[in-house]
């Protein structure tokens, strides 16, 4: 039986993935590049929300991607459009960057 993967994942689920399976995520941002001006999370790729359809094929299918973005809105539309195109394991980074910083890392600032 294949792996099924949720559809999204709180902050604290997806930092035990990210410190427990390094290799096998990608933490995708999908916000604009002036908000990655203002903070980030450490490791995390930016492909703005716009980009991801021209930017699909550079994406590894062999790997759990979680996607984010400030509130968790445009991450979890680019996870539905993920999941249509093929993409199974992907699952949307719930309340996104903003849940981070209040949950996992308070030196990230808040906007």
């Amino acid at each position: 039986m294949p792996e099924t993967y949720p559809l999204e994942l709180s902050v604290e689920d997806t930092q035990r993935l990210l410190t427990a399976t390094p290799g096998a995520v990608v933490l995708i941002d999908v916000r604009e590049p002036h908000e990655v001006e203002l903070c980030r999370i450490a490791g995390s790729t930016l492909i703005p929300m716009k980009q991801i359809p021209e930017q699909v094929s550079t994406l590894p299918k062999d790997k759990h991607l979680l996607i984010h973005c400030h509130h968790g809105g445009r991450s979890l539309r680019v996870t539905q459009f993920l999941r249509a195109n093929g993409f199974t394991a992907v699952s949307n980074v719930a309340g996104g960057i903003d849940a981070w910083s209040l949950a996992i890392d308070p030196s990230v600032p808040r906007y």
